[in-house]
């Protein structure tokens, strides 16, 4: 007759008839059936799920014989019920009911079948007597508990089926094992399994002993370790279990005798190996020490890649991946063939200084295939913990190798091209100085015995070509930078961005968004009024994604069958795709204003037109800076006025003025901050024109630092400087005469278009930007001998 009571699944073990057993019911379901089961008559169905892995058994994942239960004692905590059951009979589970939040089962009882036969009882004496075999020849100290033991055997479980299913759970044999005996329908098979399972466990222990009799006079005090190892294999070798354990240690073992590891390493290894054998596999230190025996084995002690040293090839690789960039390109290619001549040298460390987007990245990437070198990329933006670089000491908790080390066993090569991006945006904090750490990383007399912490072993860094990589070297310590060669990368000219676009950047996201190489044309007008309407930066990023967008609609038309597969766009078309122009083209101011002067700064992004304004305040006094204006601006301010008072009389102002006036400097867009010295010469011709009232010429714009004799001392970003003035429609340029060198670095049709006037003194600037000046009969050489 079948019967429903909720069903409790377990795994790991088997619960017999009249043994009492304490589980943990922690699963959902388990919960739920304890808890009715409580609420009735406290009785429940027991069974074994055959994979242990499955969280969610369903009968087929179940063992069909269980055992009916009773719960002696529930205890609730936080993780469900510590329960004492109490195995009453066995039963067959016939079918798992659904419609309750736990597992019902319907199921059958399944009485033993009454066998008192002869043959029974010989079977229950020699299974007694096989147990005090056993019990005999266990250890020192599960001596004391063997007779309490054997006197229960003896006396109490007087039945066969209670003395089989006692030794199935005192041996703590295996699952299938315990399930077998379960199983079994009659006490003669549940006596001839356990009799089974006890002459083997006795054949074991007896091949322990006997082991352990061998190796006792040869084995010293020191040895002790090693012999219980032996013993332990010895016994699983004769139970036939798989040591997978025991495997894996081997396969470490091989991996670190290929690392051709150097002799420190090896000791350390060898220590490590010897510790981890002793460990239990449970222990946290198991996994942490074979977790370092790993990264032994996996880092590259001494495997390189041959270095491809054809010039040539590398030369048509670099201009393959980049347009333009001629000088960046020699710089690197003087450095190959450096490596080429002497290849003992030291690897060059590489400072690529670039605006965002122009490249650097790409740059690393082409010299590590011109080498025929791997390639691994760090970022180092944001980092402030120098842990992140040399790694944690292995004592505390989750240690790991640094980022160095880490790089390192990904290339599987001690030569890389490892590239260490943004170093410049590298922090501080408590935690240490990144930058300081990257002096020994870097420092070719000292990274060939670098110790990363959580290695805690030198291992050389000298064969690493370090490529690394900023925006500006302003933020970047000076003993850092005093250790790198500096290359940097100016931006973009528009002809240039046109050229990129064309050859590298629209094919890419045309493949990138599935469309066939012809599906999109762009006219040269259409791609120019992208990059100046869309685009206001020094690299192309934001032009790859303007692009991007512009194909990603068309996709969409395409997938939507809205129009042909190809299309030519037009202007029109491409401003109605990308929406509202994000900039309108910059142009030199119309009208000329006395007071108004027109300079040029960089950014980090390309450089800017940058307007000056003044005017004099009749009844003011003192010099008022507005615009958001830093210390060094505001510095270049006060030296133009004073070098322009200083020479009040040769303008023809009066002595008194700067009594009786003040001025006011202004720099527009004061929601931008500002700074930096390039703006001297511009405030010092924007205050003569406030002054005199004779305006500047508005075709003109302008840079240079000053000094309060009237000295023009150069400053940087030329090239972006007169790019932008440019942009601007403004042809005519004057900068500091110490610049004229960084003209080459200008395109020729860009040099073959502007007027440059190099100046090294005030009184040029004045002639070339004031010409109105002359009007009053002052001349440059008049202005000069007062």
């Amino acid at each position: 007759m079948n019967q429903i009571q909720p069903l409790l699944v377990i795994r790991n073990s088997v619960l017999f008839p009249h043994m009492v057993t304490p589980i943990t019911a922690s699963r959902g379901r388990s919960i739920a059936a304890v808890e009715a089961a409580l609420e009735g008559d406290r009785s429940l169905i027991v069974v074994t799920q055959r994979d242990l892995s499955v969280e969610e058994p369903t009968q087929d994942d179940l063992y069909t014989i269980g055992t009916r239960v009773t719960i002696q004692k529930a205890t609730r905590g936080q993780n469900g019920f510590q329960v004492v059951l109490q195995g009453v009979e066995r039963v067959r589970l016939v079918k798992l009911e659904p419609g309750k939040p736990y597992l019902q089962a319907r199921f059958q009882v399944l009485p033993i079948q009454e066998d008192r036969s002869a043959v029974v009882e010989a079977l229950h004496r020699s299974v007694l007597d096989l147990s005090a075999q056993l019990l005999t020849l266990m250890g020192q100290t599960q001596r004391q508990g063997a007779k309490a033991v054997l006197d229960q055997l003896t006396s109490q479980l007087t039945d066969p089926m209670q003395l089989a299913y006692f030794i199935a759970g005192f041996m703590k044999l295996e699952l299938e094992k315990e399930q077998q005996v379960l199983e079994a329908s009659s006490r003669m098979e549940a006596l001839e399994l356990i009799h089974k399972f006890l002459a083997h466990e006795l054949e074991v222990q007896q091949v322990r002993q006997r082991l352990h009799s061998q190796v006792q006079n040869e084995m010293g005090k020191e040895q002790k370790d090693y012999l219980l190892r032996q013993q332990l294999r010895a016994i699983q070798n004769e139970l036939g279990e798989d040591d997978s354990d025991r495997a894996e240690l081997q396969i470490l073992r091989e991996k670190l005798d290929q690392a051709e590891l150097p002799e420190e390493a090896r000791k350390e290894a060898d220590r490590e190996l010897k510790r981890l054998e002793r460990l239990n596999p449970s222990s946290p230190d198991h996994s942490l020490t074979r977790g370092y025996l790993e990264l032994l084995s996996e880092l590259p002690w001494n495997k390189t890649t041959e270095d491809n040293h054809d010039l040539k090839r590398a030369r048509g690789i670099l201009e393959e991946d980049h347009f333009g960039l001629k000088t960046v390109k020699e710089r690197i290619l003087e450095h190959l063939a450096i490596m080429k001549l002497n290849a003992g040298a030291k690897a060059p460390i590489v400072l690529l200084v670039g605006p965002p987007g122009v490249g650097k990245t790409s740059l690393g990437q082409s010299i590590a295939r011109a080498l025929d070198r791997k390639f691994e990329r760090l970022s180092l933006g944001g980092l402030h913990d120098e842990a992140e670089l040399r790694g944690h000491r292995r004592t505390y908790i989750g240690a790991l190798p640094g980022r160095l080390i880490q790089g390192l066993r990904r290339a599987g090569v001690k030569n890389p091209v490892l590239m260490l991006d943004e170093v410049d945006k590298l922090g501080n904090s408590y935690r240490g100085d990144p930058a300081s750490a990257l002096l020994e990383v870097i420092d070719p007399a000292q990274n060939d015995k670098f110790r990363d912490n959580y290695l805690d072993l030198p291992f050389d860094l000298s064969k690493v070509l370090f490529i690394l990589t900023a925006n500006t070297t302003d933020s970047i310590p000076r003993p850092l930078l005093d250790r790198m060669e500096v290359i940097r990368l100016s931006g973009y000219s528009e002809e240039e961005k046109h050229q990129i676009a064309r050859r590298y950047l629209l094919p890419r996201v045309i493949k990138e968004a599935g469309l066939s190489e012809d599906s999109l044309s762009l006219s040269d007008e259409t791609l120019a009024h992208i990059i100046s309407r869309y685009t206001r930066e020094a690299g192309v990023r934001e032009l790859e994604r303007v692009l991007g967008k512009l194909v990603r609609k068309l996709a969409l038309r395409f997938a939507e069958a809205e129009g042909p597969s190809a299309i030519e766009l037009s202007t029109a078309e491409a401003v109605e795709l990308l929406g509202a122009e994000r900039f309108l083209p910059e142009s030199a101011r119309t009208e000329k204003h006395p007071g108004v002067a027109t300079g040029l700064a960089w950014t980090e992004v390309g450089g800017d037109v940058l307007y000056v304004e003044s005017i004099s305040l009749p009844s003011g006094k003192g010099l008022t800076l507005t615009g958001q204006l830093g210390d060094v601006m505001k510095e270049s301010a006060q030296a133009a006025q004073s070098y322009v008072l200083s020479k009040a009389r040769s303008f023809g102002l009066p002595d008194k003025l700067p009594r009786t006036e003040g001025v006011h400097i202004h720099v527009p867009a004061g929601a931008i901050p500002k700074d930096g010295p390039s703006a001297g010469v511009t405030m010092a011709v924007s205050l003569l024109s406030a002054y005199t009232g004779i305006a500047a010429r508005k075709d003109l714009a302008m840079t240079g630092e000053i000094t309060l004799t009237g000295l023009v001392l150069p400053v940087g970003g030329i090239k972006e400087k007169v790019l932008a003035a440019r942009r601007a429609g403004i042809k005519t340029v004057i900068l500091p005469k110490e610049n004229e060198r960084d003209l080459k670095e200008l395109p020729d049709n860009v040099r073959a278009e502007m007027t440059f006037y190099p100046v090294g003194h005030l009184d040029e600037v004045f002639a070339v930007a004031l010409p109105d000046l002359e009007k009053r009969g002052l001349s440059v050489v008049d202005m000069r001998a007062s």
